[in-house]
């Protein structure tokens, strides 16, 4: 138990790092940052999780179901089904703003435009540690096989890159929204603090129903596709030239699955 959590705690660290580094942008960037650079960002971390709650969640669910003798489809669809109805739930409830359509969503609340930016990205990242948290806390459940290591390892790897263009991501809208540069990096930052505390906490919750890590893992996948429909591939193909979008998607895919399939 001690030594998962000290995994995921590495793996989210990592993670939010990198979101901290691409938050950190905002103090070298003039000007405002062209839309097809947006697009690319968005659609790079859609190919990421797309991949990853592929190959790193919902491929391992069924396995691990079907190695309990479980019949495989069935924690991997009932998970994938719970992980949808969380996220579309948050989504409803958790007051945000989408920057690139400008369309406040959850419950109607009289925070700045500041503010519902950032837990629009908070939202996003959410998903992303919880897949962490889970795919450290199943390799340590199984330490005699160090491919599950690999692939958590890869899928922290993966995460974290998209990480870096989704920070720049929040905090150059917030310093275009008139916020200094150094509370636009700080609240950038803070943003990707959320995956090592849901990380952590899907480990812990793991720990002691391990029984039902299939479930779990599918939950993580369902949300984090949930996050990819609902907002970031709509938002990288807004208005013309939505192929820069779809090429940070294809790249973004591409990238994660090389990282499962090679460290895997």
């Amino acid at each position: 138990m001690k030594e998962s959590i000290i995994w995921v705690i590495l793996g989210t660290g990592f993670t939010f790092l990198m979101t901290t580094l691409g938050s950190s942008i905002v103090f070298c960037f003039r000007g405002t940052i062209k839309e097809s650079i947006q697009k690319v960002f968005l659609g790079f971390a859609a190919g990421v999780m797309i991949a990853a709650s592929v190959w790193s969640l919902l491929i391992p669910a069924i396995e691990q179901a079907e190695s309990k003798g479980q019949i495989g489809w069935i924690p991997a669809a009932g998970g994938f089904a719970l992980g949808v109805l969380f996220l579309l739930v948050l989504d409803s409830l958790l007051p945000h703003l989408h920057p690139n359509i400008n369309r406040k969503e959850g419950i109607q609340a009289e925070w700045k435009r500041t503010t519902l930016l950032v837990f629009a990205v908070t939202l996003h990242n959410i998903p992303e540690g919880m897949a962490t948290g889970l795919a450290f806390a199943l390799a340590a459940q199984h330490g005699d096989d160090p491919s599950l290591f690999a692939a958590a390892l890869a899928l922290a790897i993966g995460i974290g890159i998209q990480n870096f263009p989704e920070g720049a991501a929040l905090s150059l809208p917030l310093y275009q929204e008139g916020m200094s540069r150094k509370k636009a990096f700080l609240c950038g930052s803070l943003s990707g603090l959320v995956e090592p505390i849901f990380g952590i906490m899907v480990t812990l919750i793991a720990a002691q129903i391990a029984v039902y890590m299939p479930w779990l893992l599918a939950f993580a996948a369902g949300a984090m596709l949930y996050v990819v429909v609902e907002e970031l591939i709509p938002e990288a193909h807004l208005g013309e030239h939505s192929h820069y979008g779809t090429i940070g998607v294809m790249t973004g895919f591409l990238i994660m699955m090389i990282l499962d399939v090679a460290l895997g």
